[in-house]
């Protein structure tokens, strides 16, 4: 407010290039989102999950339409956010879709059970939140799923697998 007016911005055109390389001076830890889709376990490389409150509990992930795992969150009313650790760059690479393997064969030859909402849940992460779908909203080509934490896994122990710029930290 200037001398009791609003004054509103005028919008820049922000390119895509431009916004990632942006995104990419933060920091992230690195998860894998999974969900027990009609076919199978299902997963991907999610770098935008994060909690909303923790009176409920709430967590937030953004998963793009195009992302196969959406159809499994979607099905099955739940979805897990598995926290990866520094030894986990081949896992994350691989639901990040840079290997050949797809879909339910991801899980095969990684250990890997359930907590409450029945969401896959690997055995060797620093931490796991489980989750019940409650509400997703479309804005564009993105789908904001929101969930309430059902259960958690805490390990305390082990360091994070971190992606900045583009790529992950060697620490």
């Amino acid at each position: 407010m200037t001398g009791g007016t609003q004054r509103q911005a005028s919008a820049k055109a922000i390119d895509v290039k431009s916004f990632w390389r942006a995104l990419g001076e933060r920091a992230v830890g690195a998860t894998i989102i999974t969900a027990q889709g009609a076919d199978g376990p299902a997963g991907f490389l999610g770098l935008s999950a994060t909690h909303i409150c923790a009176d409920p509990p709430s967590m937030l992930v953004s998963i793009d339409n195009k992302t196969a795992a959406l159809g499994a969150v979607l099905h099955a009313r739940h979805f897990a956010i598995n926290y990866l650790g520094r030894d986990a760059r081949a896992l994350a690479d691989m639901f990040a879709g840079k290997s050949a393997t797809k879909g339910s064969a991801r899980f095969e030859g990684v250990r890997w059970g359930t907590l409450t909402s029945g969401a896959p849940v690997f055995d060797d992460v620093i931490g796991v939140i489980d989750c019940v779908l409650e509400k997703t909203i479309e804005h564009f080509a993105t789908t904001i799923a929101i969930g309430r934490v059902v259960d958690l896994v805490a390990r305390g122990s082990g360091d994070p697998l971190i992606y900045f710029r583009g790529g992950f930290l060697n620490v």
